[in-house]
């Protein structure tokens, strides 16, 4: 039975970070949110947090990477809140290494989730979005598809993200879906967190010491993020597709 006749979004890597914010907005937009992520158990805060404040939320589990569990996920969160027509690839891993470093699985793991991942969810939902004549496809990239040392994995990832977006949007245009890219910069998650312990340092060290070269002199949020996302996942942004915004506190490129 569906809950209601308002848009569904489905949000991948979104039980913390980016992925929770961008939930969050988006419900608070007005959207039923399917908040998917590898654990349904991490789901739970962001869910509560939406139906708390009167919104409606599902918790779906799915390794984006994996056809079954995508193809499940998506038929479920059609089931239980309706067709998906806003679409939120966000889910990422890192595996930083100097190339000569670099392992093969490093290298498949991280195209698995980003690439593959956005591929396979992308498929599974467009089917929805042509149904209804209109979608929205928002991939998150990064600043790191321009190059960044010690992440070939990640930066070919996000760079093909980027390539991936413009070609649904020529693709998908006739049938109202709009496709679009989001590529943050110096963000503060868990991941980034994991990144400076990585490095030997702190989150709040790395952050003064980047927030330096940052034009707007600070580091972004989730939420920066998120607001982002949500104007390209509404009715307004129906004239924007096939374009990578950089949410990063300055020009890149």
């Amino acid at each position: 039975m569906l809950l209601s006749a308002r848009r569904v979004a489905v949000v991948t890597g979104a039980a913390r970070g980016i992925g929770a914010a961008t939930a969050l907005r988006l419900a608070a937009d007005g959207m039923a949110v399917a908040v998917l992520d590898l654990d349904e158990a991490s789901c739970k805060p962001v869910v509560d947090a939406i139906a708390g404040a009167g919104g409606q939320a599902l918790a779906v589990t799915a390794d984006v990477s994996d056809r079954a569990q995508v193809e499940a996920a998506v038929s479920r969160t059609a089931e239980v809140l309706g067709p998906p027509t806003v679409l939120v690839n966000n889910a990422g891993v890192l595996r930083d290494n100097l190339l000569f470093k670099m392992t093969e699985d490093d290298w498949d793991t991280v195209l698995g989730v980003h690439l593959r991942g956005a591929f396979l969810m992308t498929r599974a939902v467009q089917t929805y979005m042509t149904q209804q004549t209109w979608g929205r496809i928002i991939n998150v990239s990064s600043t790191s598809a321009l190059g960044n040392r010690g992440q070939a994995n990640y930066s070919a990832a996000k760079a093909g993200l980027q390539g991936f977006t413009k070609t649904l949007a020529i693709e998908l245009g006739k049938f109202g879906v709009t496709a679009n890219a989001v590529g943050p910069g110096f963000v503060v998650t868990e991941m980034t967190r994991r990144t400076a312990e990585r490095l030997g340092t702190t989150i709040d060290a790395l952050e003064q010491h980047l927030s330096q070269e940052i034009p707007v002199r600070r580091a972004g949020r989730p939420e920066d993020i998120a607001h982002v996302v949500s104007f390209l996942a509404g009715e307004d942004a129906g004239y924007v597709s096939g374009q990578v915004i950089y949410a990063a506190g300055g020009p890149q490129g």
